[in-house]
């Protein structure tokens, strides 16, 4: 080796030299480089910001959709949904049977009442099949649907948190709000299902056991067949409008523990609760405030013409009950730390 290779100002060093002081050199052309790939990064995803801007909201309707079914799948092949359904079929059988069982020597039922007591359907199944139906109706309302619905509203979070689901569907792209949502959705079409169930029992054992014909209006007049069906449809709507309340009431208290049967449990015993203090004559000043005061109105259905005033109040009752415990359960939700 020459000494001018080793020499520390040979050439050597100034290479050395040379290829240190050209490292930097290169760095304005690397950065160069790397500053154009972003341009065209930014390119391609405007690109992609236009193509999302043509279809924005497919994607999020898609997966709203897809959520809404797997829910209403969850809820409605649980064996607990059947059974609930079950119990709520049975009981116009049961109706239908005792009536018939009381009035086959071709007497008539008493027990019926009028007022704010309640509608006096009974005494009418011996002669239109028909009044089976608002009869299953009127002796479900008070207990047997709002504990079905706060079976399954109360469980619709926390049920999630106690099997420890929930942080699993909190995972897909639909976000908290939207499975809230979703949640409340499927309780809501089981509102309509369980009072439908009842309905078409009521219709089908009514039907078999009693005669059916025109029917007589609470007010004395007379309606025909036809016009009595659609005004039993009605009537399973407004039954079915009046749980509104009461599963929003469920769904945030769902969102208020991990434990399934204690949301259950808390639900139920404040359905019971409220109904009692709305039975007790000397709290009438808070009484037309809570959510199951009107529930009876739908009798106003059947009578001729039809005062819709009570039937507006518990509708409009219901709407804001479930603004009131549907922003709360949203607001619990949308905040609260997930573990489960």
């Amino acid at each position: 080796m020459s000494r001018a290779e080793t020499a520390p100002g040979g050439a050597g060093a100034r290479r050395e030299g040379a290829d240190q002081g050209a490292a930097p050199a290169r760095e304005p052309v690397e950065a160069q480089e790397h500053a154009e790939v972003p341009e065209q990064g930014r390119a391609s995803g405007g690109d992609r910001e236009r193509s999302a801007t043509a279809v924005p909201r497919a994607p999020r309707l898609l997966w709203s959709l897809g959520l809404f079914r797997s829910e209403l799948v969850t809820v409605f092949r649980r064996w607990r949904t059947l059974a609930l359904f079950a119990v709520l079929a049975g009981v116009p059988v049961l109706v239908g049977i005792a009536v018939r069982i009381e009035t086959r020597d071709g007497s008539s039922i008493g027990g019926g009442q009028n007022g704010d007591g309640g509608p006096a359907f009974i005494q009418q199944v011996s002669n239109n099949g028909l009044f089976l139906v608002f009869t299953a109706l009127a002796a479900t309302l008070p207990f047997f649907l709002p504990m079905a619905i706060g079976v399954v509203a109360g469980d619709a979070i926390a049920g999630e948190a106690s099997a420890g689901t929930l942080r699993y569907l909190l995972v897909a792209p639909a976000g908290r709000s939207r499975l809230l949502l979703a949640k409340y959705a499927s309780v809501l079409a089981f509102c309509l299902a369980a009072t439908l169930v009842v309905a078409v029992s009521g219709l089908i054992v009514g039907f078999a056991l009693f005669p059916v014909g025109s029917v007589t209006t609470l007010s004395g007049t007379t309606l025909p067949l036809s016009t009595g069906m659609l005004r039993a449809l009605l009537i399973a709507v407004l039954v079915a409008g009046s749980l509104v309340g009461i599963a929003a009431l469920g769904l945030f208290v769902s969102t208020l523990t991990d434990s399934g049967v204690g949301a259950m449990a808390a639900t139920v015993g404040l359905l019971i609760t409220v109904q009692i203090v709305d039975s007790i004559p000397q709290l009438h000043a808070v009484q037309p405030y809570l959510f199951p005061h009107y529930w009876l109105s739908f009798a106003d259905v059947l009578r001729d013409p039809v005062p819709w005033d009570a039937i507006g109040k518990n509708l409009g009752l219901q709407a804001l009950y479930a603004a009131v415990f549907g922003s709360a359960a949203w607001a619990r939700f949308t905040s609260r730390d997930v573990t489960a």
